[in-house]
């Protein structure tokens, strides 16, 4: 028997971007239901973060987020067992108070997990772990150690694996504390990454730069086999585009089909500009596909303690680099956790 494995939805995020609900909206209607219907698949395990915001909801991507995403699992008869993640709990300290409890009650289909359990789906018992937090950490311990199942789903801060790509994690469980288990599934870390039997599915589509280029989609799982097949999200959202016109002619720009940044956020990567009039013109002819919003990276961001700064690397690894090159007696993995934490909120628009 095969289910389907998601995660870190985050309906909501970037400000209830009407761009991202549009770009969320292809992958459900062009890639995720065509899949699993053409699959046969009957029951969807939700790994946490369905929703972005912690302590309120807008209203309109509430109701996109049911028009192209719920409602269609209902309508397919399609059983849901969904985690509760760290963005979903109003509360940082326990999970009692969580969006898909109040937001999701009338979904028949949708069995909310908000304390570790294990269930049994085709007679296949699985481990099934909410966010832990300071209230049911003993109680998540207790179920680890004690649980039959053999596979075991959650939304974990594991240590060694990494948030984002180039960004290990130096903080939380171990990974020892998973070995009783054949298969383990976890949400939270958006890259996607396996270190044995332990797997970050990532989430399934961009939501910042960092994401550039960083594979993004959703899982299928054989329940009997443990064959686990990645099914890719075939659209980006944040997109490059590398001017340089020595290598380049007028006639190859002119020519340029530039249909695919349209709807996308663009950064225009300046390697060599000898012809200012053919830049502008590029510029414009980009302009008039619609995108989101173009960024161009022409100077080098000028700072201290850094001589080379790739100015195509992300925000992310740029930060890392300036606390590399730091002279302090700081816990360096420490500064780049709660400087990338920073710069994740900003992006989220996150208000704690």
């Amino acid at each position: 028997m095969k289910v389907a494995l998601i995660t870190d939805q985050h309906f909501g995020a970037r400000n209830d971007s009407l761009h991202f609900m549009d770009f969320y909206e292809k992958f459900y209607s062009e890639t995720f239901f065509p899949k699993i219907l053409e699959e046969k698949i009957d029951t969807v395990f939700i790994l946490g973060d369905t929703f972005d915001r912690r302590k309120y909801v807008n209203f309109y991507s509430l109701q996109r987020a049911k028009k192209m995403f719920f409602d269609p699992l209902v309508e397919n008869n399609i059983k849901v067992y969904m985690l509760v993640g760290n963005h979903d709990t109003y509360y940082k300290n326990t999970n009692e108070v969580n969006s898909p409890e109040l937001l999701l009650e009338d979904y028949k289909n949708i069995q909310v997990i908000e304390e570790p359990t294990t269930i049994r789906v085709n007679d296949v018992a699985i481990c099934m772990m909410p966010w832990i937090c300071a209230e049911n950490y003993e109680h998540s311990m207790q179920t680890l150690k004690l649980t039959e199942a053999t596979i075991c789903m959650g939304h974990f801060e594991i240590e060694g694996f990494q948030m984002y790509r180039g960004a290990p994690s130096h903080e939380g469980l171990k990974a020892s504390l998973f070995d009783k288990f054949h298969m383990v599934f976890s949400g939270h870390y958006h890259h996607k990454s396996s270190k044995g039997f332990i797997h970050y599915l990532g989430n399934p589509y961009e939501l910042t730069w960092q994401d550039h280029d960083d594979p993004r989609g959703f899982h299928l799982f054989d329940l009997e086999s443990h064959e686990l097949t990645f099914v890719k999200n075939p659209n980006t959202i944040f997109k490059k585009f590398i001017y340089d016109d020595k290598l380049a002619s007028i006639k190859d720009y002119t020519d340029m089909d530039l249909s695919e940044y349209k709807s996308s956020y663009v950064k225009v990567v300046v390697v060599n500009k000898t012809n200012p009039y053919l830049f502008d013109m590029v510029i414009n002819n980009l302009y008039q596909i619609n995108p989101i919003d173009i960024t161009v990276a022409e100077d080098l961001v000028e700072i201290d303690d850094i001589e080379d700064v790739d100015q195509t690397e992300d925000t992310t690894t740029i930060l890392n680099k300036y606390v590399d090159n730091l002279t302090t007696d700081l816990n360096k993995d420490k500064l780049k956790t709660l400087l990338r934490e920073l710069y994740v909120d900003a992006l989220n628009g996150e208000d704690e």
